[in-house]
């Protein structure tokens, strides 16, 4: 079966061809510059157009879609009443759910007939359990608005976890692991028995680890104390959070990683400041998690920079499993969002349920009773 992976943002098409269950990729590339001024791709469906003159004998479409709320607790065949749902996330993912959506209505236009499946950044962490995922917030924020900790990269958490219990001849549902996704965007994820427990990012990506341009965990009292100091109205605030905090901010120079280690060597202080100050909350959530699990068995590294900046992966774990008697394993795993993807895609498509630990589901079940005394 040829599955088509299409990752769809708001001016771009990010896409992989395979062939399933062979993982066999066949083709990839990135349609850019969708709906920008001089550009001649004038919407997603002729970016699309673009695509499907590279590739033949598309079977399936499998996209990734960031926001599903509580929704969608798994992948799923796309209808109608799956097209409205997501179109309701659009509230709580205005940045990425209308260009996620966009990538499905383009293929149901051009690929009439062939089925799709989405595939969501928040299904991963529905596991996790009601105690962690709620704010101290009055309850009907919950209840009436959807306001809760959501997590996302769950579909790369999900893979390296995985890949992580494969490649060291582990069954996963008898492991404590922890999952770092360094990137651009940052997360942390405790997966105990191939579930995921808790994760850093919370109602949206910009809660915590310090990353490239986002802050992270910040005393919210400070938004409005900044609002106020600087006379910023609500999109100026968020744009700063979002866009000019994290290693970009704290350093005044870049949110590359290997530029602020650089000039860390020739001895910039920021740099290094910058630097410190990612080490040290990958270090903190690390321990919180090895704490809430009662150990760690392997500890995962990710995503650009967990993959390849060896120098920041030694520092955040220098002596940090000291207390421990079982020290656990630390793997390097690349990941394949994509091809994750393409399997759930194939599974779907061939009638298959995705695999769900009956004592999870269990204690999902023991989790909704308690919420409904």
């Amino acid at each position: 079966m040829n599955i088509l992976v299409i990752n769809s943002g708001s001016s771009s098409i990010k896409y992989k061809f395979f062939q399933m269950p062979k993982k066999k990729l066949l083709a990839e590339g990135k349609i850019e510059h969708i709906g920008e001024t001089g550009s001649d791709i004038q919407d997603h469906k002729a970016g699309l157009k673009l695509i499907l003159n590279k590739i033949n004998s598309v079977d399936a479409v499998g996209h990734r879609v960031v926001h599903g709320a509580e929704r969608f607790k798994k992948p799923v065949l796309i209808d109608q009443p799956v097209i409205k749902k997501i179109r309701e996330c659009c509230s709580i993912a205005p940045l990425h759910n209308p260009a996620n959506l966009a990538g499905i209505l383009a293929c149901s236009k051009l690929l009439k007939g062939v089925r799709q499946a989405a595939v969501f950044d928040t299904a991963f962490h529905q596991s996790i359990p009601d105690y962690a995922y709620i704010y101290g917030l009055p309850y009907e924020y919950y209840t009436k608005f959807c306001i809760r900790k959501y997590g996302f990269h769950g579909t790369s958490h999900e893979y390296v976890a995985h890949e992580a219990a494969h490649a060291l001849k582990q069954h996963i549902n008898e492991l404590k692991m922890i999952t770092c996704h360094l990137g651009n965007g940052c997360s942390i994820t405790a997966v105990d028995q191939g579930k995921s427990i808790d994760t850093s990012m919370g109602f949206t990506p910009l809660e915590g680890l310090v990353m490239g341009t986002r802050c992270g965990d910040i005393d919210p009292a400070l938004i409005t104390h900044i609002m106020k100091k600087k006379r910023l109205d609500i999109i100026s605030m968020d744009n700063l959070l979002n866009k000019e905090s994290g290693l970009k901010g704290i350093s005044g120079l870049s949110n590359d990683m290997r530029v602020l280690e650089e000039n860390s060597r020739k001895g910039n202080k920021r740099a290094r400041l910058a630097l410190d100050i990612f080490v040290y909350r990958v270090k903190k959530y690390i321990g919180a998690y090895t704490a809430i699990m009662g150990g760690c068995d392997i500890l995962v590294f990710t995503g650009g920079i967990g993959e390849n900046q060896r120098g920041i992966r030694g520092r955040i774990t220098k002596n940090i499993f000291k207390h421990l008697n079982k020290k656990p394993k630390i793997i390097v795993i690349p990941t394949n969002e994509e091809l994750m993807i393409a399997k759930q895609t194939y599974q779907l498509m061939n009638g298959r349920e995705l695999r769900r630990d009956p004592a999870h589901s269990a204690g999902l079940i023991n989790a909704k009773r308690r919420r409904q005394r």
